[in-house]
């Protein structure tokens, strides 16, 4: 983003690194900390990263885009790049309260900046489904929300096994293949796959 921002070339898979599970992945590192400050006085500062993106779109079938729990240019940026978009909303009640003001920011992206940003649904993660309080807050967002967004039948259970796959180095898949969270990561795959089918087959039949 900051040669982007520098009008600087950039090299054919700078920064992209290619991981044995047989994904790239880009990396943050504390340099994208100081990206927020450089933003504020940029031209075009909320499309500096679909700009890059742009640059390597072709090269793969999905790119994910994992944001920080903020709502500052870095999000925004990401915002404006995504095609669609998949909140995840931990199961208590401050990041369930803090949803309605992702949404109206979300809703602002796709008015000023992004109109083709969808959001596929809402995700609840860290479940704890042994305390009558998360199923509480996972009633309440679907009771809400669930009218307007689709919430997920998945939920992503709480679980020190996944904690454990940063140390690793490895996907929740491969450090812990038979878990539950691999189990809930499999079926929320199939619900966007069936997202995208679904979506997919409308706008074949609008065309026709």
């Amino acid at each position: 983003m900051g040669k982007v921002l520098n009008d600087q070339p950039i090299a054919p898979g700078e920064g992209i690194l290619h991981h044995a599970e047989g994904v790239d992945l880009m990396p943050a590192n504390i340099q994208l900390s100081g990206m927020e400050v450089s933003l504020v006085n940029a031209m075009s500062r909320e499309t500096i990263l679909r700009q890059y993106l742009d640059t390597v779109r072709k090269q793969y079938t999905h790119i994910l885009l994992d944001c920080q729990p903020s709502l500052g240019m870095l999000t925004v940026n990401a915002l404006a790049a995504a095609n669609r978009l998949i909140v995840p909303v931990q199961a208590e009640y401050l990041p369930a309260k803090g949803l309605e003001q992702l949404l109206q920011t979300v809703g602002k992206v796709r008015r000023q900046i992004n109109p083709k940003l969808l959001i596929d649904g809402i995700l609840l993660t860290m479940v704890d489904s042994r305390t009558n309080f998360a199923r509480e807050i996972s009633a309440l967002l679907r009771e809400t929300y669930g009218g307007d967004i689709k919430v997920f039948d998945s939920e992503i259970p709480h679980s020190v096994r996944a904690k454990e796959t940063s140390a690793e180095g490895k996907s929740i898949f491969a450090h812990d293949p038979g878990g539950k969270v691999a189990e809930a990561y499999r079926n929320l795959t199939r619900e966007v796959l069936r997202l995208e089918k679904q979506r997919a087959k409308s706008r074949a039949g609008i065309s026709l």
